[in-house]
């Protein structure tokens, strides 16, 4: 259930540039990427060219205009009837064609005009995450399918709002990967991703449609002459993105990956992140420390801003508006010094829940899978089973039983039940008897 948190309207839009000038990039690379993105779709009209690198007609058409004075590109005449009437085509010259060739030697990137990165740091902070402020209502609604405690949300609250680093930890199979996705719901709002940035004249690119979910929006017609534009179209309106990654996490996933072909980086996980949620799960299962990880966090965490670095070595500074989200099984001091447990600014135990609770989320599981409850067998559950380990009880463990026994009886070719004896059958798949196995 997605809650609404703060309206898009709140979210200051990138304004649309009306100029070459205000674009703000070099003249020369904007020229290129034009002249690269018309010949590789084989574009002609000024309204195809405006669609295809994201920018409104009237910039275009200066850019084109450039073009034209340079020899690079030349009128083919009224040749592309459309709505709006006859519209001049374009196409490149011999000379166009050679610059085109070299450009594309240099860099194969076309389409979107990209943002240079000062440009985005200001969006960057028209939207940030630390803006959001969330209520108690709001978090609840998003996690209303779970059975929480109540000091739980009284704990998360404020560490949401802060658009801080949180550390959950706790026994394994308590809910903190859907608590973590509970957070992501509640956010509720959107914000605008840019479809690559610009940096010392290298392309990053940003937007990747399996991290950002694109809002739906009206469709320019690239025909017409007045074509409203509400945002700059470079940038893309999405949910606030949330970046998950478990056991696969490594160092270098944080780091910019360059394509050699393409001569184009691709921003790393954190930055596709801004504006959103990076969740780390299962902190202590990566190949790489859970120190060394924490430890390549702490210039972000503390300074809002994260270094990275392009081939040739040089560094530069990235903003860091992200809310972090550690999860792990084990307890921090196992896995942390103090100084970095000093860097992450919430730390939320989520214990597993009390024979109340466990009941509540039990009878939830089999309402949904439609299994009926027997008082009987959960006597027999509650009194027979669980002080074998101690009356531990997690919140994985209703799904783990009702769907053992309901393999059981479609097995046996029997209705759904709940006895006793299938109890016990669906508990031995459970856990591991602790035996030494000759081998």
């Amino acid at each position: 259930m997605n809650v609404q948190v703060q309206s898009t309207s709140n979210v200051q839009p990138p304004p649309v540039p009306r100029g070459v000038e205000e674009m703000q990039l070099p003249v020369v690379m904007m020229r290129d990427v034009m002249l690269k993105t018309m010949f590789r779709k084989n574009l002609t009209t000024v309204g195809e060219v405006s669609q295809a690198i994201c920018l409104p007609r009237a910039v275009t058409t200066e850019l084109i205009d450039i073009a034209r004075s340079q020899n690079l590109l030349e009128a083919m005449g009224t040749l592309n009837a459309s709505a709006a009437g006859n519209e001049m085509a374009f196409q490149l010259t011999d000379a166009g064609k050679a610059r085109t060739l070299d450009a594309l030697a240099q860099s194969e990137y076309f389409g979107a005009m990209p943002v240079p990165l000062d440009v985005y740091r200001a969006q960057v902070k028209r939207q940030s995450i630390r803006d959001i402020q969330i209520t108690r209502r709001q978090l609840t609604d998003a996690m209303g399918h779970l059975v929480l405690p109540d000091d739980l949300l009284s704990n998360l609250g404020p560490a949401v709002s802060s658009g801080r680093s949180i550390l959950m930890y706790g026994p394994p199979g308590n809910g903190k990967s859907s608590i973590s996705n509970g957070i992501r719901d509640a956010m509720g709002d959107k914000i605008f991703v840019p479809r690559a940035i610009e940096y010392a004249g290298q392309v990053i690119t940003v937007y990747d449609p399996i991290v950002h979910s694109a809002a739906e929006t009206e469709e320019d017609d690239p025909n017409s002459l007045r074509v409203r534009r509400t945002f700059d179209t470079r940038y893309v309106k999405c949910e606030r993105p949330t970046v998950i990654t478990g056991g696969e996490l490594s160092l270098s996933m944080l780091d910019l990956v360059y394509n050699p072909t393409a001569r184009t980086y691709q921003a790393p996980l954190q930055l596709k992140s801004t504006g959103g949620i990076f969740i780390v799960d299962d902190l202590g299962r990566q190949a790489e420390p859970p120190q060394s990880l924490v430890n390549r966090w702490i210039v972000p965490l503390e300074e809002s801003k994260d270094i990275l670095a392009l081939q040739s070595g040089e560094k530069f500074e990235v903003p860091f508006d992200t809310l972090v989200i550690f999860s792990t099984n084990f307890h921090p001091n196992e896995i942390f010094d103090k100084a970095a447990l000093r860097r992450i600014f919430f730390k939320i135990k989520i214990d597993g829940p009390n024979q109340q609770n466990f009941l509540k989320i039990f009878a939830m599981v089999a309402k949904k899978k439609g299994m009926p409850l027997s008082e009987p067998a959960l006597i027999h559950l509650l009194k027979q089973k669980y002080p074998t380990i101690d009356n531990i009880y997690a919140n994985y463990q209703p799904v783990f039983l009702i769907d053992q026994m309901i393999a059981i009886c479609d097995f046996e070719g029997i209705p759904y039940q709940m006895t006793p004896e299938l109890i016990d059958r669906a508990w031995a798949n459970m856990f591991v008897k602790d035996e030494h196995i000759v081998k």
